[in-house]
């Protein structure tokens, strides 16, 4: 790509950015704690329950050490409404080694941050940018929906490997943070005005329907047991409005992920 034509996409997007540039508590914060807890939130979820959510949590969780020493039945408490509960214990496992392993300080490298629970590449990339202002690399769903829509607008099944090359060179390195807010933004507008471009990508997947799905029945017994400290299967089975075999099943997953422990016919969270 020439020179000309890298600042001519820049030019548009930051052009987009100085009129409808969106403000998020978040994007005001530079404490990389709170960046993280932020691209963990944003993980599969609207930045509009996001929005909600994020001052609660940081409230009630204000650092690594808090959110480390907190009781998981807690931190799934005041994470309620956010879906995706494993997300919850990722965080709070990242806190841990952040504590034991960094010192209470995040890591910069994407490698790095990478190998933590929960965050992979892109997030990893996400995070080094945000937190610490640093070059990174990343996609995620509205970066994606602007690079098709610019450069592949007649293409289908466009593979991320396409997409990375235009990402790294259309890239302002001076400042990575503003740049992505940018392109995000960008992406919303697009998704507004056009059939969103992102279903062109090879990685697109329809979200399922969540009223009566799996998740939404792991969701209903952290729910229970956040509410009554520990259930006997028997109780368990009895307060949810599905079939036990859903129920059960449910419960041996949610027992090997790490979120609950049980001793006999009792099952708890676990608090370690």
């Amino acid at each position: 790509m020439s020179i000309r034509r890298v600042q001519a996409f820049q030019k548009k997007i930051y052009g987009h950015f100085e009129k409808y540039g969106r403000d998020f508590l978040w994007r005001r914060a530079r404490d990389p704690y709170q960046i993280l807890v932020s691209e963990i939130m944003l993980q599969q979820t609207q930045t509009s329950r996001v929005e909600k959510k994020f001052p609660e949590f940081i409230k009630a969780f204000p650092d690594f050490i808090t959110l480390a020493r907190a009781p998981l039945s807690r931190v799934l408490a005041v994470w309620q409404g956010m879906g995706y509960n494993r997300r919850a214990i990722a965080l709070k496992k990242t806190t841990e080694i952040v504590i034991k392993k960094y010192k209470g300080k995040l890591p910069k490298s994407v490698e790095t941050l990478d190998a933590l629970p929960g965050i992979g590449v892109h997030t990893a990339g996400s995070i080094r940018a945000f937190a610490f202002n640093l070059p990174a690399v990343f996609i995620e769903t509205n970066i994606r929906t602007v690079f098709i829509h610019e450069f592949f607008l007649k293409r289908a099944r466009v593979h991320d490997r396409a997409l990375l090359p235009l990402v790294e060179q259309t890239f302002d390195r001076a400042n990575p943070r503003r740049w992505y807010y940018a392109l995000m933004d960008y992406g919303v507008m697009l998704k507004k005005k056009h059939v969103n471009p992102s279903r062109r990508s090879a990685h697109y997947h329809a979200q399922s329907k969540f009223e009566g799905s799996h998740r939404q029945v792991r969701g209903m017994i952290l729910k229970a047991l956040v509410a009554e400290k520990n259930m006997s299967l028997p109780s368990l089975l009895k307060c949810m409005p599905t079939e036990p075999l859903r129920i059960r099943t449910a419960v041996r997953e949610l027992q090997k992920e790490g979120f609950l422990k049980r001793k006999g016919d009792t099952i708890a969270i676990i608090e370690d």
